[in-house]
Order: structure tokens, then sequence, then C-alpha cells
């Protein structure tokens, strides 16, 4: 039976329920202790608490991939499941640098199909020995998962690789996005089968599992969650044509550290992050954090490292000394360049083979004197862009050994065929360059490997009649697009592409002088050695405690549907203001004074059309008539505009330019908050406002009597987040010693009087009343943004001081669920208008009921 949350999310990703040939069945936990272990319904998916079936208490690590780093087979003698430990997964090397203290468990994918009548026998028995938790996938919606959703569209569009044909990934098919959703759940299923969230971390690996962290984050709301991509992130052009962009986006957000290899990957991310979800981030003393509905989310760049103490094991074995002997006598007296790498399309082979080739024409001397070695290792993915690789570099290969080659000896040695370890690491042991010519890799661990074995030992150095004292030697030449080339500070980095330069590169790789590639050896190995994948994944876990550090400490809850779902969190005094609550407090006080904001409280964000309809006029004059209330309308706009839109409210109080001028009602004169000599200022100020305008498309200058401000709003985003930079900076600099601030906010850069915001009108409202003699007993003050957090400060802040009643009720209130200075919150500007409505009608009521008081309060609305 499918769950709710499970047919939400599948709705949202196809329109239909999931159908995968039938009812799948629904594998029953397993329990870390003995017992029954009941089902948690999907109804709780929200729930706030922590409350998980597990009886685990000590804090542990939950790793999440793909595949668990396991080996299996079946015994030959009685036919049952033998497993062991596969030494080269990266899942299981990165346990070295987590701490003995600290328990991990493994969630993921058998390599090997397990039939449907063993799975419970499995299961249990690899929890027991291996601390691993399978995740059975039925064939048929594992391969619309794996090779049809991760290996047709996300791996080629990580790639750089855009569907523009039906040869080219294929166009986007949405049952292959809902097959990756649904094994995503499936995943977070078997995550909630052991995890104990208020002790547990979740590591969360690569691309194949990137929406889970909006399952588990939606059924415990502090679960504390890192996600790491291996695979590189694409810029926002390519990203953006992904049908399912937004999804993924959010589902990557619902984590607490989202690690990269490199910047770049990183500064995509956050690219399309602002672009598509209009999101900001921030670098604070080194970290990078994204605001997230009140969450930081904290990204981490660090490039993940190899195991060293698996290769030098490696290295020390007999098996591997005599593969190097034996490789010495095959290529004695040549210059053997190396390369591994998979037999896909992003690997550059044949781009290699055609440098290669492109050497041996332009340096004859070369010829018989050196060999390429290149390893193809199997394909990971299959399809027609597999066979055409295999094709392209067999028919290279043979041309390029027929055409400078003689009997006896070919310039490219092919290796097509699985090779063991200790294989692999005799050929980096005896090759004095490394080639590696992707094209596009997330990280290649290659030149690291190389690195090591190129350092060698006694027994190989003696094997190769080496000098074990002497300095060792190598030689990288590595594409600038793969992950690890910017920390190969040492190395010849080359466009792939361009297959002169790359030729060029081996030529000098071949004639460097010694001295020069050990000097690039010692570089490269001191990095290496100590940036290895347990300083890696020890630093990764540091970043995720500091990320996940307040989750206490912060109130939170789930809101939003299917992949939409995310978790706000709030200090735990920030609460939803009720109708009821605030109708009773305005009925048992006398003088009121209401502050409302304008634009995105009164009307709604970004609309056209700003003229107030008349809802919200009537409601205002209604609340106006009650001789207990001053009500004030503050607004950044200007003060014949508001003269003109509420003309007819007649003891309106209006506020315009962010308090800048104010009005207590239509009687009365304009008057100004701050004194200001003149406004030469302006004249600096506008012409270079006017230079940025020009030169960023979709800016505009907005001039007020009292500022100006530069809008980018209509701007590219990153463009002009740039120019807003440049033009504070450059404003901050002609008018340093004039009276003014520059400002930036929200697509905007602001010059204004010093001293000029809209708590100056909260200020003055108080004041006023004090002086009269009339303390506020009821404040309301209701904005949006952040200029309306000046006002929240001030009214907060007389809650102890004599501006105010000893017993004044006071409601700070912030439009939506985010970071604010106000105690309350309310949706959006229909639930505004239904709570001013109700408090128009508390005071229609008390005046049908009892005679008009003499007296009368202070009401403020904000005009924004």
């Amino acid at each position: 039976m499918v769950s709710r949350s499970y047919s939400n999310l599948l709705d949202l990703a196809s329109g239909d329920s999931p159908s995968f040939g039938g009812e799948r069945k629904r594998f029953p936990r397993v329990a870390t202790v003995p017992g029954l272990l009941s089902e948690v319904d999907d109804e709780t998916c929200n729930s706030v608490g922590s409350e998980a079936p597990s009886s685990v208490s000590q804090e542990r690590m939950i790793i999440v991939g793909n595949q668990l780093p396991l080996r299996a087979h079946r015994n030959e003698d009685n036919g049952e499941w033998c497993f062991s430990w596969d030494e080269d997964s990266l899942l299981l090397q990165l346990k070295d640098g987590l701490g003995e203290d600290l328990e991990v468990i493994y969630v993921g994918c058998l390599k090997e199909q397990v039939a449907l009548n063993e799975q419970d026998d499995v299961a249990q028995t690899l929890l027991e020995t291996f601390k691993c938790v399978p995740a059975f996938i039925p064939p048929e919606l594992f391969t619309k998962f794996y090779h049809g959703f991760c290996k047709q569209h996300l791996w080629p569009l990580f790639h750089y690789m855009l569907p523009l044909s039906p040869d080219l990934g294929g166009r986007f098919d949405r049952s292959l996005w809902k097959a990756y959703v649904s094994v995503n759940k499936i995943f977070a299923d078997k995550v909630m089968e052991v995890i104990s969230p208020d002790d547990d971390y979740v590591w969360v690996h690569d691309y194949h599992l990137m929406v889970l962290p909006t399952f588990l984050r939606k059924r415990f709301n502090r679960v504390k969650l890192g996600f790491f991509l291996h695979s590189p992130f694409p810029s926002s052009e390519i990203y953006r044509t992904l049908p399912v962009r937004d999804e993924i986006l959010r589902a990557l957000l619902n984590s607490d550290l989202i690690g990269f290899h490199t910047f770049d990957y990183a500064r995509h991310f956050l690219s399309c992050c602002g672009r598509m979800l209009g999101l900001s981030y921030q670098s604070k003393r080194g970290y990078i954090g994204l605001e997230y509905y009140g969450r930081t989310v904290s990204i981490k760049i660090l490039p993940v490292g190899i195991h060293i103490g698996q290769l030098q094991s490696v290295l020390n074995l007999p098996e591997t000394a005599a593969k190097v002997a034996e490789l010495r006598d095959q290529f004695r007296g040549q210059t053997v360049m190396l390369g591994v790498d998979d037999m896909d399309i992003f690997k550059g082979i044949s781009l290699k083979l055609l440098a290669m080739e492109q050497l041996l024409m332009q340096h004859p001397e070369n010829r018989g004197e050196v060999v390429l070695v290149q390893i193809a290792n199997p394909a990971r993915g299959r399809g027609r862009d597999v066979q055409e690789v295999q094709s392209e570099t067999y028919a290279t290969v043979k041309r390029i050994n027929n055409r400078f080659g003689r009997p006896g000896y070919d310039l490219v040695v092919l290796i097509d065929t699985p090779l063991q370890l200790y294989e692999r690491i005799a050929y980096y042991v005896i090759a004095e360059c490394c080639l590696v010519t992707a094209v596009r890799d997330g990280m290649n661990l290659i030149p690291y490997e190389y690195i090591i074995c190129r350092q060698g030992n006694e027994k190989l150095d003696e094997t190769l009649g080496l000098d074990p004292s002497a300095p060792k030697k190598s030689m990288l030449v590595v594409s600038e697009f793969i992950g690890c080339s910017p920390s190969l500070s040492g190395a010849i980095r080359v466009n792939p592409w361009n297959i002169d330069a790359v030729a060029e590169a081996m030529d000098s790789a071949l004639i460097v002088s010694e001295a020069e590639k050990q000097l690039r050896h010692e570089k490269h190995y001191r990095y290496v050695s100590t940036h290895d994948v347990a300083y890696w994944a020890r630093s990764f876990l540091q970043d995720l405690e500091r990320a996940c550090g307040d989750h206490l400490r912060r109130r939170c809850w789930g809101i939003g549907f299917g992949l939409g779902f995310r978790v706000i969190a709030l200090d735990p005094n920030f609460r939803k203001l009720s109708v009821e609550h605030i109708v009773s407090a305005y009925r048992r006080t006398k003088n009121r004074a209401i502050l409302l904001d304008y634009d995105g409280t009164l009307m709604p964000t970004g609309s056209l059309n700003t003229t107030p309809n008349i809802e919200a006029v009537g409601i205002l004059n209604n609340l106006c008539q009650d001789p207990r209330n001053v009500v004030f309308l503050v607004s950044r706009k200007d003060r014949k505009i508001l003269t003109e839109w509420f003309s007819c409210c007649k003891k309106l109080g209006l506020a315009a330019e962010n308090g800048y001028f104010i009005r207590p009602n239509h009687d009365s004169d304009w008057e100004t908050c701050v004194s200001l000599p003149d406004f030469d200022w302006k004249q600096i100020a506008e012409p270079v406002m006017k230079l940025y305008t020009e030169t960023t498309d979709g800016s505009t200058i907005e001039t007020k009597e009292s500022a100006l401000v530069w809008n980018y709003l209509y701007a590219d985003p990153d463009f002009g987040f740039c120019q807003a930079k440049e033009l504070l900076d450059h404003l901050e600099s002609v008018l340093a010693n004039e009276p003014v601030s520059v400002k930036s906010g929200q697509h905007v850069v602001e010059v204004k009087p010093q001293g000029v915001n809209k708590g100056l009108v909260a200020e003055h409202l108080l004041t006023t009343m004090r002086q009269k003699g009339k303390l506020p007993d009821f404040v309301l003050c209701i904005g949006d943004d952040r200029s309306d957090e000046d006002m929240f400060e001030v009214i907060m802040r007389a809650k102890t001081s004599p501006r105010l009643s000893p017993v004044a009720e006071v409601f700070a209130c912030t439009v939506g669920q985010k970071p604010s200075k106000a105690k309350y919150y309310v949706e959006d500007r229909s639930e505004i208008l239904r709570m001013l409505q109700a408090l128009a009608n508390a005071s229609e009521q008390a005046a049908k009921t009892a005679p008009t008081p003499a007296s009368c309060g202070g009401l403020i609305i904000n005009r924004e």
C-alpha cells in the first residue's frame, strides 16, 4: 500500500499514482533490538518531535549511498550468500576519519540481486555482521532509477551534455523521474528503521539520492543531515534546462551541510539557488551559508582524498614487486606515459589518443622511445554512446600503431580487460608521466594514486634499480575540467579539446629536467599525503557538527507539500498571531497605537498595481473612526502619492519616504523628522547612479525628495548583485563627507539622510502620545521586510520604558515565517485584512453598546 506522502510526491512528479508492475511488497523493518518495531505511518511525517523507532542512544553516523561497501557472491558448495567488505569503496574508506568511538551504519543497495524470499535473512545478516541496512529495489524500478533517470538525465546534464536530440541522453521522461523519487523514498524508509534522530548524524552521498533529504527532514524536522555531491554541479545555464530543477534544489536545501569538491561546483549551485529560488548567500569567517526559511544551510568545499594506507599495503605485496619487474623488462629503454580511465564519453580517451598521434607527428624523435599505456576500465553506464567510444578508441589505437609502430613495438598499449589493484599500481610505479584528459569529471583520484605510488618503497626501488635515498619524481598532465586540478598546482594543466596544446604538454612532460620533476612530485606528495580520505571525512563531520549546533535551540515545523516541503526554524518565542488573541486584547484597551506597512502588507509584494483597493481603504477608515485609535501608515513612497491615494481617510496618519515626512492627519501639514540644510549630495550621487544604470540592463533610478534609490530587481541577478556592490563602494567613497547613509537592500542601493528609517515614525508616535498624557496600552505594528525591523525594535524596546502603559499589550508582527525582531507572524496579506476587519468590527460593536470615550488612543499603520 503506497503511503500518503509517497503519493503526494509522485503526484508532484507525474500527476499519477505510481505503478511498477503491480503492488510492491512492503518489506518488514529490521529491528536493532529484539522485539517488534511498529510501522511509522506517514501521517506523522510533519512531526516536530524526534520520536524514532530505535533504542540506540549513543552518537552514530548513518552513511547512505547508492551501493553498500560490500562484495557479495554465492558459495559454490551450499549456494548461500557470502559477503565481505569492498576495500575499494569510498564509503568504507572514509570511516577512518570518523574516529573509533563513532558507530557507523551503512544504508544502500547490494550490487547483486537477492531473491525476494531471501531478503529478510540477508538483511538480518548484514545488519548483525556488517552494520549494513540493504535497500532492496525491484529490478524494473532500479533500471528506471539508475540506468534511466540517473544515467540518462542527471549524469549527462551534470557533465554539460544537453539532450538536444534523442541520441544525446533522450528527452525528459517523467516516468523515470517518478522512479527516482520512488527509490529515494525506499532509501528514506531504510534510514528511518535505524535512526535515532536526537543522536545520529546522516551523511548522504552523490546525485543518486538528491531528494532523500526532503523525506528525512519531513519525518524528523531536526535530523542532523549532510550531503556530498561527488559529481560536477553544472552552471545555471545548463542546470535550468532540467524540468525538475526547483524540486531538486529545494530537496538539497533540506540538508544542514552540502559538500562539493571545488569552488566552481559550489559557485554554480549557489548561482542556481539565487536565480531560480531567489536565495542569497553570505560568507562569514570562512564559512559560506544560505539562509533558507530561518535555517542556515552551510556549504562545504573540500576535494576528497584517497586511502593512502590501502595503496601502501598493496605496494608492499610481493605480487606488486613481481608485476613491476615484469613491466620493467617489457618496457625497458622506453618512457611510459600512463592513462587510466573509464570507457565513457566524458573521460576523453579519444582526445588523449589524438594528442599522442599529434606528438608523434610533430616530434618524430619520440617514436620508439615513448609508449602510451591506456588502461580502459569497463564503463559504468551502458548505451550507444559507450559503444561509440569503444569503437573510436579501438580504431584510433589501431591507426596509430599501424602508422608509427613496428613489429614487436606498439606506441599505444590498450588494456581493456579488468586489472587487479596490484597490477594497476604496478603501472603507476613504472610510468614517468600520468595523463588525465577528461572533458568533465567530478573529482578523478587517478593523479592522487599515481603520486603515492611513485613515492614507492625500498623494495620497489630495489626492483627498479633506484637509490632509495634519492628524491622521487613524477609528472602530471591533467585536464582543467576535473575536480582535482585546482589542488595539483605542480601539474601541467591543459584544455583537452585543444589537441595541439595537449601534445605540447606531453612533450614538455618528457623533456622537463629531473630536478623539476622532483620538485613537482614533492609538492604534490605533500598535499596528497596530508589531505587523504580520512582528513576529508573528519573535516566534513566537524563542519556538520557545527552546522547542526543550534538544532535544539530553534523551534521547527514543516510546511509545504511533496518536494516543496521545507522546515521553518525560528526563535522559540516566535509564534503565530491569532485573531482571537488580538481582538481580546483590543477590546480590553482604550489607548491604541497601530502601525501598518503597505507594499507586502496591505498590498501584495511585486504587484504592478500598488494602488490601495476599496477593501483596504474601508478597513482603515473604520479603524480611524474609533476615537480610541491613532492609525499611522508608513510607506517608502513619496508624500504626493500618499496624499492622493488616501485623501478620503481624513483621520489617517501618514509617513512617507520611510519616515522622513510625517503627517498626523489629513488637515495637518507634512513635517520632517530629520532637518537637512540642503540636498546638494544628490548632484554627486545621481550621476554615479546613472552611470551604473546605463551599464546594467534592467536597472532603474527612483528619485525621491529625500532619497535616491537604484533598483536592479529586473536586471540579471548575478550581474546586478556585482554592480550593486561596486555602486555601494563608489557611492560611499564620493559621499564620505556628506550627511547621508548608503545602504544596500533587497535588489536596491539607497542613499538617504542619516538617521532616517521607519523607526522614527514609531518614536514620534509614542513620544507625542506620552506628551499628551495618554500612554498607549495597545500597540500593533505589522511589516514584511527589513526596513520594518526598525519599527519592531522601537516598540519592543518601549515595553520597558515610560512611553507605554505598564500593562500595555504589544504586538510586533511580521508577514511570513522568517527570522525577525517581531514576536509574532501572520501568513499573508489576506490574513492581515481579516485581522484588521475583526478589530474594526470590535470597534463598531463597542460603539453600539457604550458611549464614545473622550480619550483617544494611538493606532499606527505602516504604508509599505
